[in-house]
């Protein structure tokens, strides 16, 4: 027998679980979800939040200041940006952020290195406004916070001689819990349709934002849908119950959630969602399940590594006091979660260090698409040359299958998809989208897919609502979605609209300024 061949125990006397493998595993691909959250922030931050970004970044922290002034402001949203949030500063923070999280992916990872990660993203998301709002990016501040104490202080080498701390194993099983059991409870909670088990009749087409194989998700029989239903509440509500057992049985606990989270990677384009929900999963699994699947030289290193470890009782008495923190958070946290009013993706602390979690606690029955016209009639009339503007992953084009975009998020996309639902006076972003693209302004149109007028700015912009369904598949025409219009969700304007202007100054999204100013100073 090798050296690394494994040796089976009886149950009784199995030596302790140890976790190298576990680590290793699990911080590369923490690391791979910070680089694509880091790439998503250098690519859009600058026309989302810039200084003459939708929402700048700028006005937002002015009001925060209004409302808790500026210390106030710090301690409830604390953010680097605080110091400075120009352009430059928030496009080289994210471009900081994503080369040392390629540094964790490549294998390397230490405290300090983690805690600048963690630093980073929550300066982003504290202070990113309705762009950051959504529940994955809390989920990656606590995950990531976790992270930090799995590590050494110092030594960034893949398999230190500083041996995983347990109690964090732990808290990420309380995390994995947290988040499977929230989704259950508000799902149940929130919608018949969870309860009588046609939820999926619907959510494939009135998700977000699809992916290639939506469709065929959708048209599955209707007798599979309603199993798959009934899974997702089995992995959502009985598996979390299980990774606190003893091993084997964790074990199939992580297999059946992991399992689940590729589903729903499968099924549509969920963000980083679904790859960040693995990612605590993981720990439920220790070597001895590595071992199985992972290469020999990592096992021999880790092996290496085990029977090399140096103790180090700092690190094991700050995971501890990591854990008691962690428990004293967790009350509110767990409050909620057996309120009958249960709230999903709340913090209950300034660092979101433990979050309540959540997703689809309601099922939509029709799609709802919000689409940007232009047009350079005279007269904005239904006899106009009305032109979209396509999006990089909504559907707009009726023939087109919806691309793959997760675990990139594309947050335009995302909150016209919450728009179509509302109102202009709830997403008044989208007046300062229509003033930007009254005057192609280049930041903004980098955001769509393609600028239908790229000679000069379109004499009118409308945003139209319209209804979307799947079409059959193999149908006549080859249609991918089949559409019919709802109305105009905001009226044709122009660029000399005062109505137009007086509203983007009401909501302080630009002040009075002068008529033509160049394109990008809008």
């Amino acid at each position: 027998m090798t050296p690394s061949a494994p040796v089976n125990f009886p149950a009784s006397t199995r030596p302790p679980a140890t976790y190298w493998l576990t680590r290793f595993v699990l911080l590369r691909l923490l690391g791979a979800v910070y680089a694509v959250a880091f790439l998503v922030a250098a690519y859009q931050i600058i026309p989302l939040d810039g200084a003459h970004g939708l929402t700048p970044m700028g006005m937002q922290i002015d009001g925060m200041q209004n409302i808790a002034g500026r210390l106030g402001a710090f301690f409830q949203w604390p953010s680097l940006f605080w110091f400075g949030h120009s352009d430059g500063m928030l496009q080289a923070t994210a471009w900081i952020g994503f080369a040392l999280s390629c540094v964790v992916v490549a294998g390397f990872a230490n405290a300090i290195l983690m805690t600048l990660l963690w630093l980073l993203y929550m300066s982003y998301v504290h202070l990113g406004g309705l762009w950051y709002g959504y529940g994955w990016e809390i989920q990656l501040l606590e995950t990531g916070f976790l992270g930090i104490f799995l590590c050494p202080l110092w030594d960034a080498r893949p398999f230190s001689r500083r041996a995983p701390p347990v109690a964090i194993l732990w808290l990420y099983r309380w995390l994995i819990f947290r988040i499977m059991l929230g989704a259950g409870l508000i799902k149940i909670r929130g919608d018949e349709a969870w309860r009588d088990l046609t939820a999926l009749y619907y959510h494939f087409e009135t998700q977000p934002i699809p992916n290639g194989l939506s469709r065929s998700f959708h048209f599955l029989p209707r007798v599979l849908l309603r199993a798959g239903t009934g899974l997702n509440h089995i992995a959502e509500l009985g598996a979390p119950w299980l990774v606190f057992w003893p091993r084997t049985v964790r074990h199939c606990a992580g297999v059946i959630i992991i399992v689940f989270q590729f589903t729903l990677i499968l099924s549509g384009n969920l963000s980083f969602l679904n790859w960040l929900t693995i990612i605590p999963a993981l720990a439920c699994f220790d070597d001895s399940f590595w071992r199985k699947i992972l290469p020999g030289v990592l096992v021999c290193r880790a092996e290496s590594a085990a029977a090399h470890t140096e103790s180090s009782p700092t690190m094991q008495k700050t995971s501890w006091c990591v854990a008691a923190l962690v428990a004293l958070l967790s009350i509110p946290v767990v409050a909620n979660l057996v309120s009958s009013h249960q709230a999903m993706n709340t913090s209950f602390d300034p660092l979101d260090l433990v979050n309540t979690y959540g997703a689809f606690g309601t099922v939509g029955r029709e799609r709802l698409n919000l689409i940007v016209e232009g047009t350079d009639a005279a007269v904005p009339d239904e006899q106009a040359d009305w032109k979209p503007y396509p999006y990089k992953g909504l559907p707009v084009d009726i023939m087109k299958r919806p691309p793959q975009i997760a675990p990139y998020q594309l947050r335009l996309d995302w909150q016209m998809w919450f728009a179509a639902m509302g109102s202009v006076q709830q997403y008044p972003f989208t007046l300062n989208l229509v003033w930007k693209l009254l005057h192609n302004d280049p930041a903004t149109l980098s955001l769509f897919a393609d600028n239908p007028f790229p000679g000069k700015p379109p004499s009118f912009i409308r945003l139209r609502l319209y209804k979307y369904k799947f079409a059959q598949p193999g149908n006549a025409d080859g249609h991918y979605w089949e559409r019919e219009v709802v109305g105009d969700w905001l009226s044709p304007v122009s660029v000399d609209n005062s109505a137009l202007q007086f509203m983007l100054i009401q909501e302080k999204l630009l002040p009075a300024l002068p008529k033509d100013l160049p394109p990008g100073q809008y």
